[in-house]
């Protein structure tokens, strides 16, 4: 259950995780805005702040880390591996 607004609302796991990676690439692109020195009313597409700034997309990197982890996991091998149910 996720509280949204004084409201309960069951969000699944997919829709919650696509929810936070959009408010995160929201975050990034005011932070490269912000190193940039322009606004939203220069009307800069997002695409050409990306490559002045050189900074990887937030979303491509989380994926990056989640294959990551999952290969660090899956070559575990002393049986600390537990399973949640």
């Amino acid at each position: 259950m996720v509280s949204y607004h004084g409201t309960e609302r069951t969000l699944s796991n997919d829709s919650a995780i696509s929810h936070y990676i959009r408010r995160l690439r929201v975050t990034q692109r005011a932070m490269e805005r912000a190193m940039l020195g322009v606004s939203l009313r220069d009307q800069i597409r997002n695409e050409e702040i990306r490559r002045r700034t050189r900074v990887t997309d937030i979303a491509q990197r989380v994926a990056r880390l989640k294959w990551q982890w999952a290969g660090h996991i899956a070559r575990k091998t002393d049986g600390s591996l537990k399973v949640l149910e």
